[in-house]
């Protein structure tokens, strides 16, 4: 199976250098590009980014819209899958 049709959708995603962005993810093997992309510069959780993932930001987490981000694909670390309803970002 190609990485192209494993990674997609909606997702967290850490890349190197403690980066992590959440949106819409698409990888065409060579680069990573995220749409809408939000980082996510405090977690502000007890439980971690898996806090995060299963329940969407806390009053505590700190989020940045930043447009699209693209990234090579040596810098992407992992993808956490998520469902855009928790995230509620415009």
């Amino acid at each position: 199976m190609k990485v192209s049709e494993v990674l997609g959708g909606f997702a967290v995603v850490v890349l190197d250098r403690g980066f992590v962005y959440v949106g819409d993810v698409r990888h065409d093997g060579e680069w990573c590009v995220i749409t809408n992309a939000h980082n996510i510069r405090y977690w502000g959780t007890t439980g971690g980014l898996g806090e995060l993932v299963n329940n969407g930001p806390t009053e505590k987490t700190k989020i940045d819209k930043v447009g699209t981000v693209r990234a090579p694909s040596r810098a992407v670390m992992f993808l956490i899958d998520t469902e855009p309803e928790k995230w509620n970002l415009s």
